[in-house]
């Protein structure tokens, strides 16, 4: 699906301030982690899935690197339920 710059934008907003990693007892959102822009990517391209397929679709795929890039970890295994959940809620919004 091929979301209009405008709706990806607000994408890229949404998810940058409503969706966040835990790591230990940290939050680290996804805007501050500079990863909103790849996941909005990804999640608008898997929306015709439907908004859930899509949303643990693309955040299985999206790789996450840590310590010195030495390792990657897939974005879903860093996101609480709750946290998924918010993301399948903002990409159902999209699908409205």
């Amino acid at each position: 699906m091929t979301l209009p710059a405008a709706d990806l934008l607000r994408l890229r907003e949404a998810l940058a301030d409503r969706v966040y990693l835990r790591i230990c007892r940290w939050h680290l959102y996804l805007g501050d982690a500079q990863l909103a822009a790849p996941l909005a990517e990804s999640l608008a391209a898997l929306l015709d899935q439907g908004p859930a397929a899509a949303a643990s679709q693309a955040a299985g795929a999206l790789k996450v690197p840590v310590g010195d890039g030495k390792h990657s970890v897939s974005l879903a295994v860093l996101l609480p339920s709750s946290q998924m959940a918010e993301l399948k809620d903002i990409a159902a919004e999209l699908c409205r």
